[in-house]
């Protein structure tokens, strides 16, 4: 299927202060020049606070993580647990269309939400309140015909049984997931065939639908009045015992006398900062087109170009403490090293060839 944004988008786009501690937060999880790593989660808060993913929304990600945009455009759109056109402001309902589905009803499932919802995939109903699309296999065959609503599944549905779902979700009501014809779980749609001694020793739900009865988090969305995420790997490591992970319950607490930045970068190992020479132009010659350095695409370039580096051969003379200055202004540590960016420099400066310009050429 063919994802692209949506032809209208917003002006803009910022986290909320809370959901952008939690973003900076996660963050935190990974090393010095992997912050990349943490696109998925961010695209998805991103996502639970406005109800879409939106271009500006995609493109704040991208900067808060030094991302070229392309790069978080394509986790954006190749995974489609991203919503990349508005949704309804309830629900959005995602049918399973795929043979199992299909051969035990799932056709009539849609009619239901073309019927109550909207006309076509993707269109937000009349009221505001839901979308649809039909999606491929959701993995709850067993279970078919299936829709997940929100965060959980609803299965074994009748069109009967959807269309009621959808009348209670309208009237504010969160009806149970899981299977919705009687069944506990998985087993035989015609009853217990062996282990039915067990049958009496049911809790109320099964393990999934009993932690989604808990939360009440079927069609909730993140607001960030949850429990904030806490790091206590920063804490233990800047203790010296190592990471830990987001697990733990509670989060040791440092030294009051130490104050937060010790923790994400010690003195003792960090690299003093030099500023480069820069130019207030580029040369007479023209400026250098730095986009033939392999990791600076062209957000990147005009950061560089504001900074006043204009020419491969200001970049192939950066020192290690210079580095450190621009690390910290282009706000994406390790970058610059990682995809070694002075000695692509010095190549191109010297007449010779990275494999970008080569690929430049070639078109």
């Amino acid at each position: 299927m063919l994802r692209r944004l949506h032809l209208e988008q917003p002006e803009s786009f910022a986290f909320t202060p809370e959901n952008r501690a939690w973003a900076e937060a996660q963050i935190t999880k990974y090393p010095e020049g992997r912050q990349a790593s943490a696109v998925i989660p961010l695209l998805w808060r991103a996502q639970e606070q406005e109800g879409w993913l939106s271009k500006p929304a995609i493109e704040h990600v991208a900067d808060m993580l030094g991302m070229d945009y392309i790069r978080a455009l394509e986790v954006a759109s190749f995974y489609f647990m991203f919503q990349l056109q508005p949704v309804g402001s309830v629900a959005h309902f995602q049918v399973c269309g795929t043979t199992p589905c299909m051969l035990c009803g799932s056709e009539a499932l849609v009619e239901v939400l073309q019927e109550k919802v909207a006309a076509n995939p993707h269109e937000v109903s009349e009221d505001g309140k839901f979308s649809w699309e039909e999606v491929e296999c959701l993995g709850a065959c067993a279970n078919a015909p299936m829709a997940q609503i929100g965060k959980d599944y609803y299965e074994d549905l009748s069109p009967e049984r959807l269309s009621e779902i959808i009348d209670a979700l309208g009237a504010g009501e969160v009806p149970v997931p899981g299977p919705q014809s009687g069944r506990y779980a998985s087993e035989p749609a015609s009853g217990l065939t062996s282990l039915s001694a067990f049958e009496s020793g049911r809790t109320q739900y099964n393990a999934s639908v009993a932690r989604a009865v808990e939360l009440g988090e079927t069609v909730k969305r993140i607001d960030g009045s949850e429990e904030p995420l806490r790091t206590p790997w920063l804490d233990a490591w800047a203790r010296g015992k190592g990471v830990k992970t987001a697990n733990t319950s509670e989060a040791p607490k440092a030294p009051a006398s130490k104050p937060r930045a010790e923790a994400v970068a010690p003195a003792e190992t960090a690299v003093a900062e030099k500023a480069p020479e820069t130019l207030s132009a580029p040369r007479a010659g023209g400026a250098d087109d730095l986009k033939k350095i392999g990791g600076v695409g062209p957000k990147l370039e005009g950061l560089l170009n504001e900074m006043g580096f204009w020419h491969f051969d200001q970049i192939a003379k950066w020192t290690e403490a210079e580095v450190a200055w621009v690390d910290a202004r282009l706000k994406f540590k390790g970058r610059i090293a990682r995809d070694n960016w002075i000695e692509q420099a010095r190549r191109l400066a010297d007449g010779g060839e990275t494999g970008v310009s080569r690929d430049k050429k070639e078109e």
